[in-house]
Order: C-alpha cells, then structure tokens, then sequence
C-alpha cells in the first residue's frame, strides 16, 4: 500500500486534517444515497461524483475501502427540517396510484442506470432503509434506555435538551440551541415534543399511511435520521472513518446522526465528516417551480429548454471535476462547452502518450524529465490535498504539454521516465478521475444495433398484443438516453442524438 498522507477537509473541525484510518490499510466510507422519488438530477450527479473519486483515489492508493451508500425509500417526509408534510415517496405512489415500492424500485434502478453512465463505480453495499428497520428500533431502545428519548401517543422523539445537558448539540452545523428553540415555530403536530429541537426517532402511521411496521410504540415508521445511523452503524462499526453527503445535509440530517449515536453508544459515529458543495443553474440555485430543473436524463437527451445540445456523460463528469467538491459549480450552456472541449483534449492526449517512444539514452533531456517527474507527482499532491480534482485535472494538462514536446522531438527522456508519464496520465485519467472513454459510452458500439433490434422486437409485439403501457414504457426509457423511435404501421425505426 501507497503509505501518502492524504489530507481531508473535516467539517466537524473546519480544518485540513491527515487522514489516519482506523484500521491501517482499511477505509470504512458511508455517504447519504437519494430518496427515490424521482427522476435523478444534477446536484445527485454532483454528490455521487465527488465521493466516487474519495472511493477510487483510495483504492488508486491500495486501501481496502469499503464504501456504504444508502438507499432512503420510507421516512423522508416533504418539510424535512420540521417534519411535517407526507413522506415523499408515499405522495407520489399516491399520485401515479402505484405501491410505494413500485415507486421507489423504479427510480432507484434509474439512479444505478445513470451513475453507470457517469462511470460512478457502484458502492460496496447499497442498503435500503426498508431494508433495516429492525436495526432502527433496536436503536431508538437504546436511546430510550439510556434516557435521552421518550414515547409520545406511539410516536418517539429524542430529547435534545436532555441530550444537551452531556453533549454538544450543533457541533457539525454550528447551529445553537437556544437559537433553534427560540426560532422555533408552533407547527400542527408539535405539541406532542416536549421541545420544539426534538426530532423524531419514529412516527406513528395515521391508519391510511401507505408504509408502516409495528413496533414496541405501535404501527409506525421510521424517522428519516435514524435510518442512516442504523445502518451505518451496522456495516462499518462504530466509529468508522469517513461520514459524506451534501452540503444541505449538515442541518438537521448529519447533525441529528451524530446526536443518535452518542445517546444510544456514548460516541461519535464518525471521525471525518466531509461535505460536497451544490450546482446552481446561471447563478440560481436549481428549483422546479423555477423552471431550472435539469435532470440527468434531460441531460442525456438534450430534451430540457435550457440545454442548447445533448451531452456525453463524461462531459458532465468533466465538468463536475473542474472545482473542487467543496465549491459551488455554476452549470451553464457555456460552461458544459467548455467542458466537452476540455474533456476531449485530455482524452486524445491518452492516445499520444501511449504512443511515445524513447530515443536513445545519451540524449536525454534532464531538464525535461525534472519537469515531466515533478509534474507526475504534483497528480498525487494534489489528490492528497483534500481531493483536489481540479488542479489535479490542470497537471494532467501540463503533462500532455510537455508530452507534445516529446512527440515533436523537442526533447527526450529515459524508459523509466516515460514509463512514468504513462502510467501517472493513464492512471489519474482513468483509474482516478474515471474519465472513461466516450467511445465506450456512445451508442455506436458493436452490439448496440443488434440491441436496439430485440427492443423494437419486443416492443412490436407488446403492441400487437395490445400492452401499450409496456410499450410506451420502453419509448420513454430510450428517450430518456437520447434515442427516439419513430414507429409506422408495420415497424419501427431509431434515431440518437447520444455523442
């Protein structure tokens, strides 16, 4: 194993601190998932891309990383930060009159399918809140038991006051109690906490309440923070290393984990909190209601209003590295560009450096291979700053500079050297920063007509056997990915406007 020191922006301190894991060698990672109720979009991309690169650049280093991404399918209701509002999957299973897991199955395997397409290596265990509730109540009795929650007419709250007086509540966020308390609203509901900072650990399900488990309080669900702390907790220990999500999850989601996890086991859950900052649209922050609402699979297909032109994944991949995980990255027509521009630079400069050759060893240029050398390993400083993506992206443009000399023989350096310089290019392009290929993410690959013949097969017979939502289903899905039928009375043809 690379014994580097790598450096991570710890949220809990506000400072660059080294990384030691807890296990030498081992790195235990778990990152808030989506709530699968909808389409994914690209503050999901944003998210997923920045902890896929922590995931492979310790990987790139010889970790064993195991690395926990949830599934939240139950408990997140509509006003998080009061929770108030119906659960969000929930509306909309009510909406589309569907099950709620027919909802949540549906948009969760939409969510694989576009993070495959955006090269996000899948986690190592992708649980589902569903999936753990007894793991939850188990907790919320140990929280009871240690006297830091109380049942109120089947619902469980923790008592943040109580909390307070052994532990510091606001530490992550910085929020302050008294603030909390005071700025606190009489909302329908709440004259059930002793507190107006409680939050609650269950919920008691209203008898229409389309998800809910019995539990020692009743037929209930869970609340939304002790989903993630239950399983966390349960596949990388207590403590575990590093604690991920986004920006807006600080307050109330990670600052109610850390709250859950020292009154149920007297510690911290995690030693390293890290956050990613969030996409804005020309400056606005993304909303609906906004019209500003980009989702991937608009994305794909270039059918969004904003969107002068589909896209390459890998495009948006590009350009979701070019800032740092912790800055805001302004999405924009012009921005998306310059990324496509960039991004393929960068690709076709992979093709030129593995084809340089050395000359002989008595020209050498020392100059130079000090240059390309200190270059090679300015990639890894910069990745150990706190995952700098950015100027990590500016030193592989360097390296390809000075690789263009090479290639115009302007210069020359030993086998070693160059052995170097491709393996440093080739390993941060592909293996790091997972800027696939495009080729390998075009439409145009070696199966894809043969493909596309089976699903107008399919989908020509759910026509004949009169099954149109089936075969509606399979339109909508490959337009979503930028292909369009065109159907007539006797068969179908396709059009794609994928790069």
């Amino acid at each position: 194993m690379n014994d580097r020191a790598v450096y991570i922006k710890n949220s809990l301190s506000g400072k660059k601190e080294p990384f030691v894991p807890i296990v030498k060698g081992k790195v235990g990672m778990y990152v808030c998932g989506p709530t699968v109720y909808g389409e994914p979009h690209l503050g999901h991309a944003r998210s997923a891309i920045a902890f896929d690169i922590v995931y492979r650049y310790f990987i790139f280093l010889g970790y064993q990383v195991r690395y926990v991404r949830n599934i939240t399918d139950v408990g997140h209701l509509e006003d998080e930060l009061n929770e108030q509002g119906e659960d969000k999957i929930a509306k909309k299973a009510r909406i589309e009159q569907l099950e709620p897991m027919e909802v949540a199955q549906h948009y969760t395997n939409l969510y694989r399918d576009m993070m495959a397409r955006l090269n996000v290596l899948p986690p190592s265990i992708e649980p589902t809140a569903s999936g753990h509730i007894v793991e939850q109540i188990d907790m919320i009795e140990q929280i009871m038991a240690n006297g830091f929650a109380y049942e109120r007419e089947g619902s469980v709250y923790l008592d943040v006051l109580k909390y307070a007086e052994k532990y510091h509540y606001g530490q992550l966020s910085g929020r302050v109690l008294d603030d909390l308390l005071a700025g606190s609203r009489a909302l329908d509901g709440q004259e059930q906490k002793k507190h107006p900072a409680d939050f609650a650990l269950w919920k008691k399900a209203d008898a229409g309440h389309l998800m809910q488990w019995r539990s020692p309080w009743g037929m209930g669900f869970p609340g939304w923070h002790i989903e993630c702390s239950a399983m966390s907790i349960k596949y990388l220990g207590l403590p575990f290393d590093i604690h991920g999500g986004g920006m807006d999850l600080k307050f109330p989601h990670h600052e109610a984990e850390i709250a859950q996890s020292h009154a149920a086991f007297g510690c911290a859950p995690a030693r390293y909190w890290m956050h990613n900052n969030m996409v804005t649209l020309d400056g606005q922050k993304m909303a609906k209601s906004k019209g500003n609402f980009i989702s991937l699979g608009q994305m794909f297909s270039g059918e969004h209003p904003l969107l002068e032109k589909t896209y390459n994944p890998m495009t948006l991949r590009f350009l979701m590295l070019q800032a740092h995980y912790g800055s805001t990255i302004d999405f924009s027509n012009q921005a998306i560009k310059a990324a496509e521009v960039a991004c393929g630079k960068l690709r076709r400069g992979q093709k030129l450096i593995e084809a340089l050759q050395t000359n002989a060893p008595e020209n050498v240029d020392n100059d130079l291979s000090a240059q390309i050398l200190g270059t090679c390993e300015r990639c890894y400083e910069n990745m150990d700053d706190d995952f700098n993506t950015a100027e990590t992206i500016a030193s592989l443009f360097e390296l390809l500079r000075l690789a263009h000399k090479l290639a115009k023989h302007q210069g020359s350096v030993s086998t070693d050297t160059l052995t170097i310089l491709q393996n440093t290019y080739s390993g941060f392009l592909d293996d790091v920063l997972g800027i696939g290929d495009e080729t390998k993410t075009s439409s145009q690959n070696e199966f894809f007509p043969e493909v596309m013949d089976i699903l107008i097969e399919v989908r020509q017979q759910a026509r004949a056997d009169k099954d149109f939502a089936f075969s509606d289903y399979i339109r909508d899905r490959l337009a979503t990915i930028g292909i369009k039928l065109n159907d007539d009375k006797e068969s179908a043809t396709y059009e794609t406007n994928r790069n």
